[in-house]
């Protein structure tokens, strides 16, 4: 096996690599609302689960369209499958970019566009390890088989009506995140608290007519506005708000529409695997307003969300904070809050825990510690957990140190990559030890060499796991 130079094989495919990638980043394959039955998430993402498709086909693939949402490419014989989950779809330009989004520019090694690293380059670099093997014609005792997603970046649809139908591999990767090798990914759970608070008064000086947050479980909220109806002396509240953001050094501003003040508070948004580093809105605004004389309900519903999450986002306060060796702490993220007078007091909430963590038990004991408030569990994918002396890992590992020279470490995140959809599956790459992580913003890029080293490292990790032994 490792007489074969794997980076001089894949150097023999870069141009053609280069042109498929181009052209599959030149595709906007962004969910759709416009959807069909031939294309359920857009017909652009439908495309680009076309182009992998055909692209497989003309190299001698056996291909396979399933239900317009997934797909699949397969080489080699034998009863045993290897699995490697990928995807196409990807999420929106978004703005200020110095490329075009859609374009798949080179300059300086870099190739830019919406996809590069997320997860059209890495998609392309196990493609190539795949083509690389069929060229050589190395015979392979199991099938090799790449699934391709069309709804990674949302809510997962094509995983879930792939395994529907198709066979679950014995063990794969998903080459979507970092190397070396993620072996372990936190559960996640999406929660709803309903608060039961006091009746309002019409009697109060100061009435809280609403509190909005937050926009997806997944992020900590960067924006808050309340509305606030004053009877008397709105000189002096807003005064004390336009002090309150002075001396806090806060980000936050007021207007007046129809009689009615609104707040409004900006904090800064991070990815809710680690709360810390954002700063919640929701928590900025509240703290200032539960300092006036508000309204009982509006006050029982923000210190309430105070004693709770002020200062806290390991759940310390909730009783349930934890933490495990490897997989780390219980994260909680304050996500969406929502109230209205006399109408809704809720709070969402996104926590992510360790495989150590006894989910059910934890939220029936939280249950019962919580005094007029609800608590309905809304989504929870359990921990994804591989053995670290699993056969399987082990394998990767002796590759990656063996083709990089340097340690395997094994990784744990907070986020969730399609190894999970895999019973005995790790995140592969294709990101290196020390880049940048761009994917997501602004113009993304993936480095060229990178993705030609990851194809090497693939390609043997295929032979290593599906190719005959001598």
């Amino acid at each position: 096996m490792r007489s074969i130079d794997w980076r001089d094989e894949i150097k023999k495919f870069e141009g053609e690599f280069i042109k498929d990638l181009q052209e599959l980043i030149q595709i906007p394959s962004v969910k759709s609302n416009e959807n069909t039955d031939e294309a359920p998430f857009g017909k652009e993402v439908r495309q680009a689960l076309d182009f992998m498709l055909q692209l497989g086909e003309k190299d001698g693939f056996t291909s396979k369209n399933v239900g317009n949402v997934a797909g699949h490419l397969e080489m080699g014989e034998g009863s045993g499958l290897i699995g490697i989950l990928c995807h196409v779809d990807v999420v929106p330009a978004g703005d200020g970019w110095s490329y075009e989004p859609f374009g798949g520019e080179v300059e300086n090694g870099k190739l830019f566009g919406r996809g590069a690293m997320d997860d059209k380059g890495p998609t392309l670099a196990a493609y190539y390890a795949m083509k690389v093997i069929k060229e050589l014609g190395i015979p392979l005792q199991k099938r090799v088989r790449m699934i391709i997603g069309t709804d990674e970046e949302s809510d997962w649809e094509c995983v879930d009506r792939y395994f529907k139908t198709e066979e679950m591999p014995e063990a794969g990767f998903a080459p979507d995140a970092d190397f070396p090798i993620i072996f372990a990914e936190k559960g996640i759970a999406d929660l709803q608290l309903n608060l039961t608070v006091p009746p309002s008064t019409k009697e109060a000086a100061i009435v809280v007519e609403s509190f909005q947050a937050g926009r997806r479980y997944n992020m900590v909220p960067d924006h808050a506005v309340a509305s606030i109806w004053i009877e008397k002396q709105h000189t002096l509240f807003l005064q004390n708000y336009t002090e309150y953001i002075k001396d806090n050094e806060l980000d936050g501003s007021y207007y007046i529409d129809s009689g009615v003040i609104f707040l409004e508070m900006k904090g800064v948004s991070a990815h809710a695997m680690e709360p810390d580093h954002g700063q919640n809105a929701a928590l900025l605004l509240a703290a200032f307003l539960v300092t006036e004389a508000i309204d009982p309900a509006a006050a029982a519903y923000l210190q309430f969300v105070l004693d709770q999450f002020e200062g806290d986002t390991r759940g310390k306060h909730l009783g349930i904070a934890s933490t495990d060796p490897e997989m780390g702490d219980v994260t909680v993220n304050a996500a969406l809050f929502h109230y209205e007078k006399e109408k809704a007091a809720q709070i969402g909430l996104n926590v992510r825990y360790p495989v150590s963590f006894l989910f059910d038990q934890e939220m029936d004991a939280l249950k019962k510690r919580l005094e007029n408030v609800s608590l309905l569990i809304l989504d929870n994918s359990k921990p994804h957990y591989i053995k670290p002396d699993d056969p399987f890992v082990e394998t990767l590992q002796r590759v990656y140190e063996e083709e990089t020279g340097k340690a395997a470490e094994l990784l744990s995140i907070g986020g969730g990559t399609y190894a999970r959809a895999l019973k005995t599956g790790v995140a592969f790459g294709a990101l290196f030890p020390g880049r940048e992580d761009v994917a997501h913003q602004k113009d993304e890029y993936a480095i060229l060499d990178d993705l030609f080293r990851a194809a090497a490292i693939y390609a043997r990790t295929i032979v290593e796991l599906a190719g005959k032994k001598e």
